[in-house]
């Protein structure tokens, strides 16, 4: 018997590094999952998240963490693809529109999240700098999580229109915001780039602004090399790889993928009517990379973290005031604006979905040149940030998605 198991888990060892079966396995995974949890009128991107968190080694250990690394492509493939999907939602006439409204709902909702997030993290006594940042980092959602279940709704419409401009211009007020706050708490701690606050603070605009420079570069490229094409699959080709080596292109110049791939997306929807088949060519390729992209993201949650020393208290603080900043904020913005009553009500439950953005964000912070610089002390708080950030994403991955569901059906219904 005890040959047996030993063979047993050999075999599991040897199935669970190897690429192909943990790719299968993933999608398989996720997708019982994704089925179970839909018959309980929950969307199936928590089911993904959920089998993640099975398979991974936080439980079952079947999917080991260093082969994250080997699917780092897919996660790519996946966020390029679904930010070029909210690009293609910019046409022209939608932003005539839409274009105010849309803009002062983002900007009031960033702002009211990056306030109430810093000022309740420093009313409990986090250090500024810290706080500052959190609050910063709040400020961004998961497109991701809003494209997989619009699209799975098909969902259509005003509520719609507004929900994909909003998540699309979050994130790049989100960078922006972090740029300038980053500047700022580097000051404060006195260890500052050599440029100064203000050479870092235009450092970030420029990072946006070529970011979306190479995004509309590529669409011209995309255009200029489909427009007389016919044939189906070749379209496919062009597009596939022109997207990849924008999304290469971006992450080895430390641009940001997700601009680039939006600005792409916008530049394409509105060169030509004829691009839209362009994103109805894409389409069928989609559901696999969300699902394998959810369910890697699952594998990397850790429930563990909320015992660590100062993580839940700060991160049920920070998770409370990024839902009141979100909802409130747009609530505010929509009013402000005089918005349909669909968008007040709930496109802020929407909002609460977050992901890649804010881990890569958090993460770039630990590994910056000012870590180095920083005392022991402060560099426990770094470490904390991580995991307050961590299980923000954890609890909001399970929770929002539900409710982005909830806010698209409610907010289709009181349209029709």
């Amino acid at each position: 018997m005890y040959f047996l198991f030993h063979d047993l888990s050999a075999l599991k060892d040897l199935l669970s590094n190897h690429p192909m079966f943990a790719a299968g396995m993933l999608l398989v995974a996720g997708y019982l999952l994704g089925k179970l949890v839909s018959r309980f009128g929950l969307p199936e991107i928590t089911g993904y998240i959920i089998a993640g968190l099975l398979v991974g080694e936080s439980v079952l250990g079947i999917f080991p963490a260093h082969m994250g690394k080997s699917f780092q492509f897919v996660t790519e493939v996946a966020l390029g693809l679904i930010a070029l999907t909210i690009g293609g939602e910019f046409s022209l006439a939608k932003l005539r529109r839409l274009g105010r409204p849309v803009v002062m709902i983002t900007a009031v909702q960033i702002l009211t999240t990056f306030v109430a997030v810093a000022c309740v993290l420093l009313l409990f006594g986090m250090q500024m700098p810290f706080a500052l940042l959190l609050g910063a980092i709040a400020t961004a959602t998961a497109p991701a999580a809003t494209v997989a279940i619009v699209q799975s709704l098909r969902a259509h419409g005003l509520f719609v229109d507004y929900l994909y401009g909003v998540v699309a211009l979050d994130d790049a007020g989100c960078v922006i915001l972090f740029g300038i706050v980053f500047a700022f708490a580097s000051s404060m701690f006195g260890i500052g780039s050599d440029l100064g606050a203000g050479a870092m603070i235009l450092e970030a605009f420029a990072e946006v602004a070529l970011s979306i420079a190479v995004g509309a570069l590529s669409a011209l490229v995309i255009h200029f090399g489909t427009r007389r094409k016919s044939n189906t699959n070749e379209i496919l080709i062009i597009s596939l790889g022109c997207i990849f080596l924008t999304t290469a292109f971006a992450i080895i110049l430390h641009f940001s993928p997700l601009l680039t791939n939006m600005s792409a997306g916008c530049v394409l929807i509105n060169l030509s009517a004829r691009n839209h088949r362009l994103f109805r060519i894409l389409e069928p390729l989609t559901p696999p990379l969300y699902a394998l992209f959810f369910v890697i993201a699952g594998t990397e949650l850790s429930p563990g973290i909320v015992l660590q020393s100062g993580t839940l208290l700060f991160g049920v603080l920070y998770i409370a005031a990024r839902a009141f900043g979100k909802y409130g904020g747009v609530y505010l913005g929509a009013l402000s604006v005089g918005a349909p009553v669909t968008i007040r009500d709930y496109l802020g439950l929407s909002m609460f979905p977050q992901a890649g953005v804010a881990i890569g964000l958090v993460l770039l912070i630990e590994a910056s040149p000012l870590v180095g610089r920083l005392t022991p002390a402060q560099l426990l708080i770094i470490q904390n940030m991580v995991n307050i950030v961590l299980l923000s994403v954890f609890v909001n991955e399970l929770i929002g998605p539900p409710l982005s569901k909830f806010a698209v059906v409610k907010g289709n219904q009181m349209e029709e």
